[in-house]
């Protein structure tokens, strides 16, 4: 998470978003760099109403604006896919060596998600508050340069980002009835996606 006070922005950090490569580029402008723990550096709507937002509104005079990235639903849980498929990950319970992603989206979508499929989702994470606290700017993973532009005007910067935290490549083939169970149980996901620079 990275706030801005002077620019009254805050850079959620949704999982598997590209969010490190901002904040490496990014962090030396902000006011606050939140990168650890993960819980914390990954904070959702919520945790970030609960626990972030009381403490900036004693500090920042105005309104902050909340800022996110999101990923095509399938396109991040191929990135989970392939980001517990490193070498690193190998013996460990959360590993998905030897499995099809298809195996492990069928993981996803069941009630009693087994651990390496334990991975949140996104519509969750940007749900808003129960006060109102809501993101105001989302933006497509998909989409850069139009997240770079609107840094750039907010921020005052020139921003160059490089890749960071990159999954290991792999085969993200889906049958069709996976796909239609997946966008039938998270339809809230792929509804938010499509929903972005809509209005």
């Amino acid at each position: 998470m990275l706030v801005f006070s002077k620019a009254r922005l805050v850079f959620l950090s949704v999982p598997k978003t590209g969010s490190t490569a901002y904040e490496s580029a990014l962090a030396r402008h902000a006011a606050l760099v939140v990168s650890d723990p993960p819980e914390l550096k990954h904070a959702p709507v919520f945790r970030y109403n609960r626990f972030f937002r009381p403490m900036l509104e004693k500090f920042v005079s105005e309104e902050m604006e909340i800022l996110a990235v999101m990923r095509e639903p399938v396109s991040w849980l191929g990135s989970w896919y392939r980001f517990r498929q490193r070498p690193a990950m190998a013996g460990h319970p959360n590993a998905t060596h030897g499995m099809s992603f298809d195996d492990f989206v069928q993981a996803y979508c069941r009630g009693d998600r087994p651990g390496f499929a334990q991975v949140g989702n996104q519509a969750k994470f940007l749900e808003p508050a129960g006060n109102g606290t809501c993101v105001t700017h989302l933006f497509r993973y998909e989409a850069p340069a139009l997240l770079d532009a609107f840094l750039e005007e907010r921020l005052g910067v020139s921003l160059s980002t490089a890749r960071e935290n990159v999954s290991p490549p792999g085969k993200l083939e889906l049958s069709r009835a996976t796909e239609e169970k997946l966008r039938r149980k998270f339809a809230a996901d792929f509804a938010l996606y499509e929903g972005i620079g809509a209005s």
